[in-house]
């Protein structure tokens, strides 16, 4: 394989990371809906803690364990703002 092959490999798997982070706020949005319906925090400590164990256990590498909570802490945490902003406005 060439560079060039392999860039479009990842700019394939670029699209699919994309689609598949607005599935995931919008899943988060929803829960946020209900949330507030339930008079729920939007913050889950338990919830995000399970989140990284799970998502460690499961990492096959060659990403290292801390990398994979980095990255989980900042889609997580984006996902609670937009919860936050949309709870507030509806």
């Amino acid at each position: 394989m060439t560079i060039d092959d392999l860039r479009i490999k990842i700019d394939q798997l670029d699209q699919e990371l994309l689609r598949i982070f607005n599935e995931r706020a919008d899943l988060a949005l929803q829960i946020g809906h209900l949330k507030k319906a339930l008079d729920l925090p939007v913050y889950n400590p338990g919830r995000e803690q399970y989140i990284f164990d799970k998502m460690q256990q499961l990492n096959p590498g060659p990403l290292d364990d801390q990398a994979i909570k980095r990255m989980f802490e900042r889609v997580i945490d984006e996902s609670r703002t937009l919860e936050r902003i949309k709870s507030k406005g509806r």
